[in-house]
């Protein structure tokens, strides 16, 4: 069983990457802060009898939950968005870009700060075009490291799946990236969020 500290603890180790990992997923930061919330609070609630050594998955999948919930209830809205406004006039959202993700090393020169800024930039809109169980599959596997089994438990699919998406992910990743002019060269510098 986990003390209130443990779950504290925990909880502030993984906030600013799950945040992270869900306004890549809703785009848009208001609501990925209450889906992160929302994950964490179901996880103290619930789980708190829970041993500290399972809370990243639960907390992954509760994450996951919460997001499938999240664009439930958003199908739902459009809809009848939708048929509201053909009654009346339409509002178009314009959805801001996500900001870029500021890389900070204390042995680096601002000059290489710079440009580990602008390569995150460009690795987060080529993100923002893959389709959502890409994106999802690559940042599970790639920025949160999680194995393949993991991710797919976390996914709620195969571990066929998992690597088919990460595959495709990561090929279309390349592919925006090399006609951005960024090579692989670039990239094993250790760009990382």
């Amino acid at each position: 069983m986990a003390s209130a500290q443990e779950i504290s603890d925990f909880l502030r180790q993984v906030e600013k990457r799950a945040f992270r990992q869900t306004a890549y997923a809703v785009r848009d930061d208001h609501v990925a802060l209450d889906i992160v919330q929302d994950a964490m609070l179901k996880l103290a609630d619930k789980y708190a009898s829970k041993p500290v050594e399972e809370y990243p998955m639960l907390f992954q999948r509760i994450l996951q939950n919460t997001m499938r919930d999240y664009w439930r209830r958003q199908k739902v809205r459009n809809l009848w968005t939708t048929l509201f406004s053909s009654f009346g006039q339409s509002e178009d959202e314009d959805y801001d870009p996500l900001e870029t993700i500021e890389v900070e090393s204390a042995d680096s020169n601002p000059a290489d700060q710079l440009e580990r800024s602008q390569i995150m930039a460009l690795i987060e809109k080529a993100l923002a075009k893959l389709p959502l169980r890409q994106r999802e599959a690559f940042v599970l596997r790639y920025w949160e490291e999680l194995d393949v089994a993991e991710t797919a438990s976390v996914m709620g699919c195969s571990e066929g799946s998992v690597k088919t998406h990460c595959s495709r992910a990561v090929s279309a990743l390349s592919t925006l990236l090399e006609q951005a002019g960024i090579g692989t060269r670039k990239l094993q510098k250790g760009v990382k969020p």
